[in-house]
């Protein structure tokens, strides 16, 4: 990696030039100093580069050929510690190792002592000059509400996924869904150089000023691509089949102001309720008040409508994990799943296959949805194509064990 300032042989001569000014302004004065020593000497008037190859090599060779004092324990190895150990300047050094153009001009054995002293310590190329070298860092920034989400987990799979494919490392904030930090974060991630950021399930206010795409991001905001599921068809599929089921008294379980989803998909619940002419009263409405990521967040909610005496006969609920908190809650209310009361999930994340009873749920493909959100960014940052404000992905019905038609004698007993 070669320094700023440093000596490129690319540029010893450029092509048709003949001044010597032209010369110190590409090569510094010491370079063109020689130059015009060399000039002095020759009988031709015109510079070539074999004299100049010349002044390289002898700028280039070490004074010595003994190495120097060894680094300290722990010291960092950089250009110059290695240039002192060598007695070579950083730029010969930096020449070799990049192999740049020119290198040709070095002896070989000053090549092969640079590149065993660089083995020998351990030396590595500053990740930070290298970046500023190519303007790339090759790094995104990823923003999630907590690392143990299983929704989050399921997205960064896909997003870790193509980001490796493309030769890209991502550095990730749990922000627990607290606004300073959401604020915070990008500002910290942006002081790491980052490219772009890529947001799940994280609610956004403003425009940022790198590219950002955001995984159920549902607000419109300048320089933001929302990869989002279509909420309608989801409530369609899963109300259309509690209802062909038989089901007429359902409650809903609304989620959490701070959840990115929360709005759109509650409305679009009571959309498709209207247009199914199912009745939601008051009493088979419920909100989840907690912000964490476990099934605790389901639990209250659910044991919440048993103790109203509400009369329902399934329950959709915010998403897989609150799913699993209420299935909980009406067991210890002496309620069974799904024979007293359907319950569905809603994302169909790795442990909704298998709890007892295995989820009916909406299959959000959340590992694609990452490969998806990775894949624009990319594209985004390279300024490969024009990115769209929004792509919507489809939702999939999954039929498993927590839903079956309502319960007859249930029903009697409640009318009575």
């Amino acid at each position: 990696m070669l320094p700023a300032g440093a000596l490129r042989t690319a540029d010893a001569v450029p092509a048709g030039a003949r001044s010597s000014g032209r010369l110190n302004g590409r090569l510094g004065p010491s370079l063109g100093n020689g130059v015009r020593k060399l000039k002095k000497r020759s009988k031709s008037p015109k510079i070539t580069a074999d004299p100049v190859s010349r002044v390289l090599q002898q700028l280039c060779m070490p004074k010595r050929t003994k190495s120097g004092t060894e680094p300290l324990p722990g010291q960092p190895i950089s250009l110059r510690t290695l240039g002192e150990y060598l007695n070579l300047s950083p730029a010969t050094i930096s020449l070799v190792l990049n192999n740049a153009p020119g290198v040709r001009s070095i002896p070989q054995d000053t090549r092969d002592r640079v590149t065993e002293a660089a083995a020998k310590f351990d030396y590595r190329p500053s990740f930070y000059a290298r970046s500023l070298r190519k303007r790339q860092t090759f790094s995104v920034g990823v923003l999630v509400p907590d690392l143990n989400d299983n929704y989050a987990t399921q997205v960064l799979t896909g997003v870790e996924e193509h980001l490796i494919e493309e030769g890209y490392f991502y550095l990730t904030a749990s922000h627990r869904r607290k606004p300073d930090l959401i604020e915070e974060y990008p500002r910290l991630l942006l002081d790491r150089c980052v490219e772009g950021f890529i947001l799940i399930d994280t609610v956004l206010e403003h425009s940022m000023k790198l590219p950002v795409v955001a995984v159920a991001g549902h607000k419109p905001i300048e320089g933001v691509t929302n990869v989002v599921l279509d909420q309608r068809r989801a409530a369609e599929l899963l109300l259309r089949h509690l209802h062909q089921l038989g089901h007429r008294r359902i409650a809903f379980m609304r989620g959490g102001s701070h959840s990115s989803d929360a709005d759109e998909r509650w409305e679009c619940m009571m959309a498709m309720a209207r247009e199914l002419k199912l009745e939601v009263p008051a009493e088979l409405k419920v909100g989840i008040q907690t912000k964490v990521s476990t099934p605790e967040m389901g639990f209250g909610p659910a044991a919440e409508l048993v103790n109203r005496g509400a009369d329902f006969t399934a329950l959709v609920s915010y998403n897989d994990l609150s799913a699993i908190g209420a299935i909980r809650a009406l067991k210890d209310h002496g309620l069974r799943v799904p024979e007293d009361v359907s319950v569905v999930g809603f994302d169909d994340v790795l442990a909704a296959a298998y709890h007892n009873p295995s989820l009916t749920t909406i299959r959000q493909p959340l590992q694609q949805m990452g490969i998806v959100a990775a894949r624009i960014l990319l594209q985004r940052i390279r300024g490969q194509s024009d990115f769209p404000t929004a792509l919507a992905i489809l939702p999939e019905l999954v039929i498993r064990e927590s839903t079956c038609p309502p319960n007859p004698k249930r029903m009697r007993g409640k009318r009575g």
